[in-house]
């Protein structure tokens, strides 16, 4: 008998009727690839779990769609990964899901890669590094508060981002020097442009 979760039972009952036979044929196949797979909810969503998450399915207004946690070592056509969430694109019928033979094999490959140990190869992304433009006013400011100048050197470019703009964008040049003079005395106390708000 499978390992089955009232809550997915509940999942399916209350998703759109186009939704039900879709996430039933789903639930079925993995549980003929992956007889060992237990049933959890995540995220709002129903979870298939062995060594780990295996895969996922969710049901949304006008589609549903299919996980697989490896998906990335395990289907070879990624046309359809921007689609939707996950590796099939936008579910709509039973008949945009793969031939059965197809995803049992799909689903048998990502639980070897679990018995495996394989990690997933999904690129990681890398933030470019960020140059933040320092008027010269600011950066004779801060040459003569050394205090500020450390903390402000010190800061993610966020924080020092949000002092620049904050002294930039004054509407006159005295609100500008006066906010130039309060955000040296802040970053000489070692705060944040919005220390105020920040949670001790």
């Amino acid at each position: 008998m499978p390992t089955t979760d009232k809550r997915i039972d509940a999942y399916i009952a209350k998703s759109a009727e186009f939704a039900q036979p879709i996430l039933r044929t789903i639930r079925d196949t993995v549980h003929e690839a992956c007889p060992e797979v237990e049933e959890t909810i995540k995220w709002s969503m129903p979870f298939f779990m062995y060594k780990g998450i295996l895969c996922s399915m969710a049901s949304f207004k006008q589609h549903c769609a299919f996980h697989l946690w490896k998906g990335d070592l395990v289907v070879d056509d990624k046309s359809r990964f921007d689609e939707a969430m996950g590796q099939f694109g936008r579910l709509t019928s039973t008949k945009d899901l793969p031939p059965k033979r197809v995803f049992v094999g799909y689903i048998r490959k990502a639980k070897q890669l679990h018995d495996d140990g394989v990690k997933s190869t999904r690129p990681r992304k890398t933030a470019e590094k960020k140059e933040l433009v320092v008027p010269s006013y600011f950066s004779a400011a801060l040459k003569k508060y050394r205090k500020a100048k450390t903390t402000f050197d010190a800061f993610p470019y966020s924080k020092r981002k949000e002092y620049v703009e904050w002294v930039t964008e004054a509407k006159t040049d005295g609100t500008r020097d006066r906010r130039l003079q309060t955000s040296m005395e802040w970053l000489a106390e070692g705060k944040a442009r919005n220390w105020k708000y920040e949670r001790c």
